[in-house]
């Protein structure tokens, strides 16, 4: 799942990825960490979701889309600026493109690590991309 993350472009993998769709009612949370937004109800159940422009850069996003990721048993929503499409990255080519967490801001992704491994996973096996990747590939998932 290619999606639009503040300035960068990044590849989530698909078989991490639920679905997507239009950001929701977020309730605030007191005491999260400023990446987190808050709590939305998506399909009956509250979900935590994690701007993800603020937690790899430190700076909030401007989100049109949820993503809503698998994180072992349960599941959260990033909010990202945009969803670009879903391309096919083949393992080698995926292996030579940064990580999204690799420049990301330190005291966030550790807060992540502390407060949700299975989260923590799905965002390391993410990768920064690109910014023509979407013109230049074709297919029907990421594969990592």
């Amino acid at each position: 799942m290619i999606c639009r993350v503040g300035g960068a472009v990044c590849a989530l993998p698909i078989e991490s990825t639920v679905e997507t769709f239009r950001p929701l009612a977020i309730e605030p949370v007191s005491g999260a960490p400023p990446f987190v937004l808050g709590l939305a109800i998506v399909r009956g159940q509250p979900m935590p979701v994690v701007d993800l422009a603020r937690l790899i850069s430190g700076t909030p996003g401007r989100p049109t889309r949820f993503v809503v990721v698998k994180t072992g048993t349960r599941q959260a929503a990033l909010a990202v600026d945009a969803v670009l499409g879903v391309r096919e990255i083949g393992a080698s080519q995926a292996q030579g493109l940064p990580p999204l967490i690799e420049d990301a801001n330190a005291p966030a992704i550790a807060a992540v690590g502390a407060l949700d491994r299975e989260l923590f996973l799905v965002l390391q096996a993410a990768r920064l991309v690109p910014e023509g990747l979407g013109e230049r590939t074709a297919g029907a998932k990421l594969a990592s």
